[in-house]
């Protein structure tokens, strides 16, 4: 099955490509010689940036945020982060990022990512976010919608 770059992957393409369970979001791409550092593996801010890349997708899909500058727009912040390092990655390596909510309370809610390539899981980065007014005044509460697919579609869980 052909690995699509920069699009979203089917449950099917995810399984054919080794991301075991496959996850709600999932995009592909290939590393690039500008993303090694002198020891000519993948340099470590990278994997933040590809992580990055995912989580505003999945924002943008799960009618989060779209990142424009709106009136009512929240802001989203990383209120806290971890990432693990599993195994080093290398030049033309294809890679699948995954995304998805493991569980949310009214303001804020907690993302697992993953990186996979040839099968191999390389990298986990799980991080709270918190939803903020725009103007700074005080939390937003995550809308009844995306709360919904937080459990419809990720299986998230409500945390008290």
């Amino acid at each position: 099955m052909t690995l699509t770059y920069l699009t979203p992957l089917s449950l099917d393409q995810q399984i054919a490509h080794g991301v075991t369970p496959p996850q709600p979001l999932a995009v592909a791409d290939r590393v690039r010689f500008s993303e090694l550092d002198m020891l000519g593996h993948v340099n470590n801010t990278r994997y933040f940036e590809w992580f990055e890349r995912t989580r505003v997708r999945y924002s943008q899909e799960w009618g989060i945020s779209h990142y424009i500058k709106q009136a009512d727009a929240p802001r989203i912040v990383i209120r806290s982060g971890a990432i693990h390092y599993r195994q080093e990655m290398l030049m033309d390596e294809d890679y699948i990022v995954t995304c998805r909510c493991a569980a949310f309370r009214t303001t804020s809610y907690s993302l697992h990512q993953q990186i996979w390539a040839g099968g191999s899981l390389r990298a986990t980065f799980d991080c709270v976010l918190v939803l903020l007014e725009r103007d700074r005044s005080g939390r937003l509460p995550i809308p009844t919608a995306v709360r919904t697919r937080f459990t419809e579609i990720d299986g998230a869980h409500p945390e008290s």
